[in-house]
């Protein structure tokens, strides 16, 4: 039994319109369930509520200006958590929605709350469902940065025992495998160093906020409190059933258990 946190990117979960891409969601949920069945505690960090807003009031494309990205997370939010709900529930499993701020991580009494309130629904058998509330922050429409940021804090704050990136990488390459035909996976990462950091590239997709910067500063902030993180593609969920049995599966950051 363990403890992980699942975090899955826009590009998982939606088309470039922003509709949701229901082959990929549907299997991503059946693994997720199983891994739960098994017996393991999860939690659910989602993107993709900006993403599918957009498809949802049939815009062309992301809006530019803050209200229209706040009205598009409203309405993809209420979009997500109906597709969860009702996925989930095929399996037998609850989900709960907890929307997140920068200061109800950061102020120690709404922190402890949130705890309280993670702690109690994982008591209870339910499945958390996390995602940054849009709708309210208008830093970046995010004060904690993206959604790779937010998993790694609440892994931290869950005392998880893994955090797993899903995403349309496969994994931290030696070179840009875009531009490099010999660029090669890292599968395994101990120390996260200057030259570590060198190969993260900018941003992500035009319909995500991350890149493989923001998913390294994840890994940093996981390994410095104990907890382990695998970068990998969320293609195939499938690859969770790897990760949890050890396989050599996207890349894997070693946490320094001395601070566990």
């Amino acid at each position: 039994m363990s403890r992980i946190v699942v975090k899955v990117g826009t590009s998982t979960l939606t088309y470039t319109g922003g509709r949701l891409n229901i082959r990929h969601v549907e299997k991503l949920i059946k693994v997720l369930s199983d891994l739960r069945n098994a017996g393991n505690e999860l939690i659910f960090v989602s993107s993709g509520a900006i993403a599918m807003g957009v498809g949802k009031l049939g815009l062309e494309k992301k809006p530019t200006d803050m209200p229209g990205k706040q009205a598009a997370a409203a309405v993809g939010q209420c979009e997500l958590m109906y597709t969860y709900d009702k996925m989930f529930g095929e399996y037998n499993h609850t989900v709960g929605q907890i929307l997140l701020t920068g200061e109800d991580l950061e102020e120690e009494a709404r922190a402890k709350n949130f705890q309280n309130t993670l702690f109690r629904l994982l008591e209870l058998g339910a499945i958390p469902v996390l995602n940054e509330n849009d709708t309210m922050e208008t830093a970046e429409i995010t004060s904690i940065g993206d959604n790779d940021t937010l998993a790694a804090i609440v892994s931290v704050h869950a005392k998880a025992d893994l955090l797993i990136l899903l995403s349309d990488i496969d994994g931290l390459y030696t070179a840009d495998p875009h531009k490099d035909p010999n660029a090669s996976i890292i599968h395994e990462v101990y120390e996260i160093t200057p030259g570590i950091e060198a190969l993260a590239g900018g941003a992500g997709t035009e319909r995500g906020t991350g890149g493989m910067a923001t998913k390294i500063n994840a890994a940093k902030i996981c390994t410095s409190h104990g907890i382990d993180m695998v970068i990998a593609n969320g293609a195939n969920p499938e690859i969770l059933y790897d990760i949890m049995e050890g396989k050599p599966a996207g890349t894997h950051f070693i946490a320094r258990k001395e601070h566990a």
